[in-house]
């Protein structure tokens, strides 16, 4: 468990969200700080401050995207989950590449997400000490790719490019039921259960 020190910086417009997602993670032992906007948490974050932040990709004014890119032209350096809607996957596949350390689908799932805040909290925690952090795995490097069928590998491209199953159906000349179909090929042959989980693998 993480040391009560690392905060999980939680940053959604929506009361009742930054409510649940507060008593979610004391419920597990951490310490939560609540922002209700971007602006609120920039005024108030600080370099030495350990944890991560959990991000809403939608909000009025200054969106999760824009927080993303001012923390880091900010070189505020500091582990970002996203929490997005199905149809802003293509936004989060983007926030992964500009260095996003996870991404949670809504309706949020407990049970994934407060693993996932813990692996982040932990990657904050190793980067401040020093320690070193896993390499990066990428796409060649992953060596489960071989068993995928060209197909597969096509499709799987797709999918990291943020493509939706009826895109990637149209760009094939495949049904969705196809397409789905391979999709849980993929998952079942690389050992990943969850989109969020497949991007973290090679994006991360």
């Amino acid at each position: 468990m993480p040391k009560l020190e690392q905060t999980v910086f939680v940053v959604d417009d929506d009361a009742a969200v930054r409510d649940a997602l507060s008593m979610l993670f004391r419920a597990a032992g951490l310490k939560v700080e609540t922002f209700p906007s971007a602006g609120s948490f920039l005024q108030n974050y600080r370099l030495e401050l350990g944890g991560c932040l959990v991000l809403d990709i939608r909000m009025p004014g200054m969106s999760g995207l824009a927080l993303q890119k001012e923390l880091s032209s900010r070189r505020l350096d500091i582990p970002v989950v996203f929490l997005t809607g199905h149809a802003d996957v293509p936004m989060a596949v983007r926030a992964m590449k500009d260095g996003a350390f996870d991404f949670i689908e809504k309706p949020i799932d407990s049970p994934r997400l407060i693993p996932v805040v813990l692996a982040a909290l932990k990657h904050d925690m190793a980067r401040r000490s020093g320690t070193p952090v896993a390499d990066k795995l990428t796409v060649t490097s992953n060596p489960r790719l071989a068993d995928l069928t060209e197909r597969e590998r096509e499709i799987l491209d797709l999918v990291l490019e943020g493509r939706q199953t009826k895109a990637i159906a149209e760009s094939l000349g495949v049904t969705i039921k196809t397409v789905e179909f391979h999709r849980s090929r993929i998952r079942e042959k690389l050992g990943v259960s969850s989109l969020a989980e497949l991007f973290r693998l090679f994006l991360r």
